[in-house]
């Protein structure tokens, strides 16, 4: 029972309560990044890491936290996680940061944010607020791809999943296979050119060593020139 308990707490904010779809919750930075996939993408898992954490620590404080500044204080830790989330955004993914611009920071203020931790995460575990949090996640990004998929073929013509920034780490893992395929091939190349040149360096010695043998008790002018081709 608790188990289908904890699948329905994930569940329920993919389908049976969508922030978006159903709830009308965040519609402002729906409306604002939806312009193509990639940034729909960005701005859902920005936002459901913000979620994750937010609900799980306001749910590990929901007895220290007093009652009359609770909405402070749920902002004040929602603020700290997005500061961390934006930081890592810039640093990593500066492509994303740029495109979503002021609404990455603008997630503080986030309805669906502060409403599942007055809601939930404020009077529930911390387990189920995790999950909780994760299924508005993961609803409110599907919600946004699907969005930003339609206005992006309708508005700028352009094929959403099989544009090359939405699967850039993809391309360069495949660069990064092939360049390591053909750098051990060119070693393998050059070390058979070494080898073969051995090879043939050591046939031309016998050849000569040979021939000068041969030549032995010959002019000593033959000799000298046998001996010099080696």
């Amino acid at each position: 029972m608790a188990k289908r308990s904890l699948f329905q707490e994930f569940s329920k904010g993919i389908i049976k309560e969508n922030p978006v779809l159903c709830l009308v919750l965040g519609t402002c930075p729906t409306l604002a990044v939806t312009t193509s996939a990639f940034n729909a993408i960005g701005m859902g898992v920005a936002a459901t890491a913000v979620l994750v954490c937010s609900n799980a620590v306001i749910s590990l404080l929901r007895k220290v936290i007093p009652d009359k500044v609770r909405i402070p204080a749920y902002i004040t830790i929602i603020a700290g996680f997005v500061s961390v989330v934006q930081m890592l955004v810039k640093a990593f993914a500066p492509a994303i940061n740029a495109s979503l611009g002021i609404f990455l920071p603008l997630i503080v203020v986030n309805c669906i944010i502060l409403g599942r931790a007055e809601m939930f995460a404020g009077k529930n575990p911390v387990l189920p607020s995790i999950l909780d949090g994760l299924g508005m996640g993961v609803g409110f990004t599907a919600a946004l791809l699907c969005m930003g998929i339609i206005r992006e073929l309708l508005g700028s013509g352009t094929r959403p999943l099989l544009s090359g920034r939405l699967f850039f780490l993809y391309h360069r893992l495949r660069t990064g296979k092939r360049r390591r395929v053909c750098g051990s091939a060119a070693k393998r190349r050059e070390a058979g050119a070494k080898a073969a040149d051995s090879e043939l360096g050591a046939r031309s010695g016998i050849r000569a060593d040979a021939a000068l043998s041969d030549h032995r008790g010959e002019d000593p002018t033959v000799c000298a020139a046998l001996f010099w081709q080696r």
